[in-house]
């Protein structure tokens, strides 16, 4: 049937395991196993948690044009000292109004290759985006959704479970910066080898979108079930959770991720939290390179202002409502993106601690903090309060530059092997 949702090659696996699933942009994926949510949250947090993400869009830029159209159409610089093969950037491709069309994490495998994720269901969009500035270039666009199997492996303990399933743990992951990859899953990039135990080949990329220290894994779809099978093996006695698209919210969502379509969209795409994502001059006064949708966020006096919060406690309001954003004289000032829990959180005697934070009291609880993004029409500072406002309650929050503290995302490899 048309409507019919499409599944990744783990689908039977999932359903096999007594996963809750949902239909997620035309896919229907695991939203949780029988341990719940929660658990999964804070085991990322703690040990290990593997997710199937291979639901998610992949396409290849290919030929002596690639590099030209990405300069032309992402909002990273491709000529900083950042940039490079082996690297992997994250950013957005953005329409001539300066909206989001998506966020995506490319990464350069060779001179003329670049491999682009994007989420799920934009794959023939971000193509066609792409294409529509490709025509004076010789660069190819693939689409391989569907064709690809990947998978994250996000947590503390992922790098020690990787390397027992690697064929050279040490050669592939000594030395792996925060943002970098290597490896291949197409054979027209196999010159350098990374393989799992058995010969499969993989490219290991150390990003992800959980905000802790981890591995986006990404191989031929006709080897994703054997992968993952060999993962769970090898983290079966380090606490390595299977996870669902819940924990992976809250995930995000703690670590001040943004989901698309959500935290960004038809609007332009300035003055939020992810700088990193522009590419900002020096005092973030203008662009070091033109891109598309570039003018419009040079007026960003005018465009509204995206900022993350964070609650008191567990509870929150519903996004569907719509939930709106008040000031302290009860004026509404704006509306809220995302407003989820990170479980793995509490306050105590002022201060947030994680599960993670070694300087945590003894007797922390985790009970969960409300937080999220809200978007509005002035500038708020750090540590201001606001009020947000559904039809069933109203909550107080904080105006906070970070969520959940001690993520291990940017830990050193030595440090976490």
């Amino acid at each position: 049937m048309e409507n019919q949702p499409k599944t990744t090659k783990l689908h039977g696996w999932h359903i096999s395991q007594g996963a809750s699933m949902t239909v997620f942009h035309g896919w229907e994926m695991p939203l949780w196993y029988p341990h719940g949510a929660v658990a999964e949250h804070r085991e990322v947090i703690t040990h290990a948690g593997l997710f199937d993400t291979s639901h998610m869009s992949v396409l290849v830029a290919t030929g002596p044009g690639a590099r030209d159209l990405l300069q032309r159409c992402f909002t990273r610089d491709l000529d900083r000292p950042e940039c490079g093969i082996g690297k992997c950037l994250f950013g957005a491709f953005l329409s001539e109004q300066g909206h989001a069309v998506d966020d995506a994490v490319v990464c350069q495998l060779d001179p003329e290759a670049f491999l682009i994720t994007v989420n799920a269901g934009k794959g023939g969009i971000v193509t066609n985006h792409l294409a529509g500035y490709a025509q004076d270039l010789r660069v190819r666009i693939s689409d391989l959704t569907g064709n690809v199997g990947k998978l994250d492996l996000q947590g503390p303990l992922s790098g020690q479970i990787l390397a027992k399933v690697l064929e050279d743990p040490e050669g592939v992951l000594h030395d792996m910066g925060y943002y970098t990859c290597k490896g291949s899953f197409l054979p027209e990039f196999g010159s350098r080898k990374v393989r799992f135990a058995g010969g499969i080949p993989v490219l290991v990329s150390r990003t992800g979108y959980t905000g802790e220290f981890g591995f986006e894994l990404f191989v031929q779809a006709e080897a994703l079930q054997k992968v993952w099978e060999i993962l769970l093996e090898a983290g079966s006695g380090m606490g390595l959770r299977t996870c669902g698209l819940a924990a992976r919210d809250s995930l995000r969502t703690g670590a001040m991720l943004p989901l698309s379509g959500q935290d960004f969209g038809p609007w332009p795409f300035i003055n939020h939290p992810w700088h990193s994502a522009l590419p900002f001059a020096e005092g973030e006064r203008g662009f070091t390179k033109r891109f598309v949708g570039d003018q419009v966020l040079d007026e960003r006096d005018r465009a509204d202002y995206t900022y993350a919060f964070v609650g008191y406690d567990p509870r929150k309001v519903s996004i569907h409502d719509p939930a709106v954003v008040l000031d302290g004289q009860g004026q509404e000032i704006g509306t809220v993106l995302t407003c989820g829990v990170d479980m793995g959180i509490a306050r105590h005697q002022n201060r947030i601690y994680s599960m993670a934070s070694p300087d945590k009291p003894e007797d922390f609880r985790p009970s969960g903090l409300c937080c999220g993004f809200v978007k509005v029409s002035g500038k708020l500072a750090s540590g201001r309060q606001v009020e947000l406002k559904d039809k069933r309650r109203s909550i107080t929050v904080l105006i906070t530059d970070d969520i959940r503290p001690s993520r291990t995302a940017h830990r050193s490899m030595r440090e976490m092997i």
